[in-house]
């Protein structure tokens, strides 16, 4: 059996920056990066990078195309000429897949178009564009909370209907759907895990998997049992690690995780 690749996104060792990553990646033993492109101006130079990838021996496996509310104007303020500029980087760089988040509401001309847009870039470039699930905004307590999301048509992509998925465990958790079902309705097409977890709270918290409620280590035996040919890629947060030492642990523990329930040694 083919070991799955787990790589460590950038964004998991926020505020510290890319270069961060990939030290951290090559000191853990980490399959590779995903690079998170935001206000970090590492992120966005893929001549620097591709570098970067090289000096420390850490390849990159995907690029997280710069769908943030706080990324609107990196690379563009236009979100298409983003996402062709995130595909171009994989290319670049050697990434089979690029991570994008559905449209927010207000992008009504990107959202028309999105699903068309991005089956034409898979087809042109041979990278799988990965559309990834998101969550709503719960505001209220108890029978008065309403759920209000940003995003369109849903935060579910498997809505609309696309060749490749991310799957988020943070955001199935902060959404509270079934991790489990929605791997299920992406099917095949389930091309990224991003792994982390959450305890069900009205927020996107990237615990470390084992530290919530979500079924991580169900969904890396079944990718690993169904022959899953993606890659595992851990996103949580350390911004609260008081040091260095404590973002090490919580990184070296996320990977021992995946390596452990995806059957890797």
């Amino acid at each position: 059996m083919t070991r799955i690749p787990v790589g460590l996104s950038t964004a998991s060792v926020w505020p510290r920056t890319a270069s961060t990553g990939f030290a951290l990646a090559a000191e853990l033993g980490y399959d590779g990066v995903e690079v998170m492109v935001w206000a970090d101006p590492l992120s966005q130079d893929v001549p620097g990078l591709r570098k970067r990838s090289a000096r420390t021996g850490v390849p990159v496996l995907a690029v997280h195309a710069p769908c943030l509310l706080i990324t609107q104007r990196v690379w563009s303020a236009d979100p298409e000429v983003r996402l062709r500029r995130a595909v171009e980087a994989a290319q670049d760089l050697g990434a089979g897949t690029v991570v994008v988040h559905p449209p927010f509401r207000w992008q009504r001309r990107y959202a028309d178009g999105f699903a068309d847009l991005v089956a034409e870039l898979e087809a042109d470039s041979g990278v799988a564009v990965a559309v990834e699930n998101m969550f709503p905004v719960r505001r209220g307590l108890g029978a008065r909370s309403v759920e209000m999301t940003a995003f369109r048509p849903s935060i579910d992509p498997t809505d609309v209907g696309h060749r490749n998925y991310t799957l988020d465990l943070s955001h199935t958790a902060a959404a509270r759907v079934d991790a489990l079902a929605l791997a299920g309705r992406m099917g095949a097409g389930l091309r990224h895990l991003h792994l982390a977890d959450g305890t069900g709270l009205p927020k996107d918290e990237h615990l470390v998997p084992g530290r919530g409620n979500q079924p991580c280590a169900a969904v890396c035996r079944a990718l690993a049992a169904g022959g899953f040919d993606g890659q595992v890629v851990v996103e949580i947060s350390t911004r609260r690690a008081r040091t260095s030492e404590q973002r090490m642990n919580d990184l070296a523990e996320a990977l021992r995780f995946a390596r452990t329930h995806l059957g890797g040694h």
